[in-house]
């Protein structure tokens, strides 16, 4: 959500902004704007509603500077407009702001410091921005403690990433963060600030992380770090060993199509990474041990990470006998469940920044339970800060729709739950052949995603004009289905849901209408049948039944047939024509695929 970009010490620094701003556009947004100086007594402020080419066009060849910052705003407070887009700014036009996250205590703040001040916007930025004038203008501080003293006054429970500019230090940019990600970018004779690798990766690969609760000062030639109380900080660098072209789309129309076909070579990749040449998983026996040691694994996630470990769950309780459970992170941070005596805590996270995931995992650490993240981006906040780390080796993944992510996760999973089932010593574990089934795995994605007109024109006849649709399966096909609903939903709005298919007859089947799309997906032996009729009871009802079936399992009428692998990690196949469904639907639309309406890819504010 929102992304923010700045650069000090370059003549380029408009180019790197746009630049950075269009690298950050996956993580969804509705407004753009930069702003940037030339020390030389000239500056510009130019901002759009809409895309970051109504930005660019708004451009004209004046507009340079030696420093800038840059903004991506995904709405919060106040509508997405050109007055409530980022940067905001002072009163007096001298200090300029671009601000992700949620400023919980904005209204107390503006309500007894700037009762006397003419608001231009609705947003909690331009209070903060505002309130730095004021303390510098009224108290005769300087920028520097003007701005410590309003994160001072910010309520710990609010989230922020800021960078800001004072036009008369117009080469330094002021950079704070709580909960909300952000980095600095170490070029040569400039820096930078992101929010992500990913928008600095054409201008350097060496960062510096920010802690919560830093003030960082960035000018052109050095970086100092600071707490709220002083305290100047050390901090090493580290690099990023990532191809900034594995970013962009090659010759696809949309990312969200060119990650559904990454996915054989990512089940590849990590075939590469975690096993060795006897099939074995190459795991940490420090965090195995640590594992074992557990008497519950509890999985944390959100949204696609949040079904991706319902798989999860499957498998290290089938491959590894140790109970598992899996918990939506917004939920369990507010509600925690009574634990075990001995938890261990698995985060999923594509970005590694969900907020929601973050403030559980806070919780975890200050009871100093052990913990794994299983994420995309190395050095992330919650890599970071959980004990340990296993990568998803996907590559970037831009399309606000996670595909490959979600595969990553499960194979990974299903890595880490064969090796702790050896580490224990169980037997199922012992007799999974992990790498000969992801291998597998790989030859069906590729057969699967070289069967796109097929599975186009199934989009096209069945899911092009309802408004309803359902996903239904049991067991781990019903996990399946809940994943393969939240695609047809995000991207192409169909209002899809995806249901244990013995359910129906509690409620939902009240919903069928005649044409209303019914996909099945049966990759279970124990369950093929039942699920088969229940699809039945929804034709009966005039429903339009599709089946996504394990190839054992199929027979003449159904739509899609899957190749057969251990049903463990069917979902990792059954999934895939779920994607295209879902692509084709939104295409036949006319959609933006990869930037659906009112949706973030990262999801930073709680």
């Amino acid at each position: 959500m929102c992304g923010i970009v700045g650069v000090t010490g370059t003549d380029k620094s408009v180019a790197i902004l746009i630049d950075g701003l269009k690298r950050l556009e996956y993580r969804g947004y509705d407004s753009a704007g930069i702003y940037v100086n030339d020390q030389a007594g000239h500056d510009f402020l130019i901002k759009r509603a809409g895309r970051i080419a109504n930005l660019e066009g708004a451009l004209t060849p004046e507009v340079q500077g030696l420093a800038g910052i840059g903004h991506t705003r995904w709405a919060t407070h106040g509508e997405p407009n050109q007055a409530n887009a980022h940067p905001q700014y002072s009163a007096d036009q001298r200090f300029y702001l671009v601000h992700n996250g949620v400023i919980e205590n904005y209204k107390d703040l503006k309500a007894e410091y700037l009762s006397d001040v003419q608001f231009k916007s609705q947003t909690d930025t331009e209070v903060i921005v505002q309130l730095v004038d004021k303390f510098v203008t009224a108290y005769e501080m300087d920028t520097k403690a003007a701005l410590l003293k309003v994160l001072r006054l910010i309520s710990r429970d609010s989230s922020y990433a800021f960078a800001l500019m004072d036009r008369e230090q117009p080469d330094t940019l002021y950079v704070a963060k709580n909960k909300s990600p952000l980095l600095v970018g170490i070029g040569q004779g400039y820096n930078m600030v992101g929010s992500d690798a990913i928008s600095m990766l054409k201008q350097t690969n060496e960062f510096m992380e920010i802690e919560d609760h830093e003030l960082v000062i960035v000018k052109p030639d050095h970086v100092t770090i600071e707490s709220f109380t002083n305290e100047e900080k050390h901090r090493d660098t580290f690099t990023v060993d990532m191809d900034p072209d594995a970013a962009d789309k090659g010759a696809y129309p949309f990312y969200m199509l060119k990650e559904i076909d990454e996915q054989p070579a990512v089940m590849r990749r990590l075939v590469q990474e975690y096993l060795g040449a006897d099939g074995q998983p190459q795991i940490d026996t420090e965090l195995l041990a640590q594992m074992k040691a557990a008497d519950h694994l509890y999985i944390i996630g959100a949204g696609t990470s949040y079904h991706a470990g319902l798989i999860g769950a499957c498998l290290f309780e089938r491959l590894a006998h140790v109970p598992t459970t899996v918990h939506i992170s917004s939920e369990f941070a507010y509600e925690q469940p009574l634990l075990s005596d001995n938890p261990f805590f698995i985060f999923l996270s594509q970005s590694g920044e969900t907020a929601d995931s973050r403030e559980v995992l806070v919780h975890v650490n200050e009871n100093h339970w052990p913990s794994l993240t299983i994420t995309n981006v190395d050095k992330s906040t919650l890599s970071r800060e959980a004990t340990h780390t296993l990568l998803l080796y996907a590559g970037p993944e831009i399309a606000v729709a996670s595909t490959k992510a979600y595969t990553a996760q499960v194979a990974v999973q299903a890595i880490l739950a064969k090796a702790l089932g050896e580490f224990v010593g169980n037997q199922a574990a012992q007799s999974f052949d992990i790498k000969d089934e992801l291998a597998k795995v790989a030859n069906g994605m590729q057969a699967l995603v070289d069967s796109k007109e097929e599975i186009e024109a199934i989009a096209a006849n069945a899911l092009a004009k309802p408004r309803n649709a359902f996903y239904i399966g049991r067991g781990i096909d019903w996990a399946v289905s809940l994943e393969a609903a939240l695609k047809l939903k995000e991207i192409s709005y169909v209002q899809a849901e995806g249901f244990a298919s013995g359910e129906l007859k509690h409620g939902t089947i009240a919903l069928i209408e005649k044409d209303t799309p019914v996909v099945g997906i049966i990759t279970q032996d124990r369950t093929a049948g039942l699920t088969r009729s229940n699809l039945e009871e929804t034709a009966a009802r005039g429903a339009n039944v599709l089946t996504i079936v394990a190839r054992h399992l199929a027979k003449e009428d159904d739509a899609i047939i899957l190749p057969d692998v251990d049903p463990m990690i069917a979902p990792l196949l059954s999934v895939v024509p779920a994607q295209l469904l879902a692509y084709y639907t939104s295409l036949g639309k006319g959609l933006d695929v990869d930037k659906p309406r009112n949706l973030a890819k990262s999801v930073t504010v709680q």
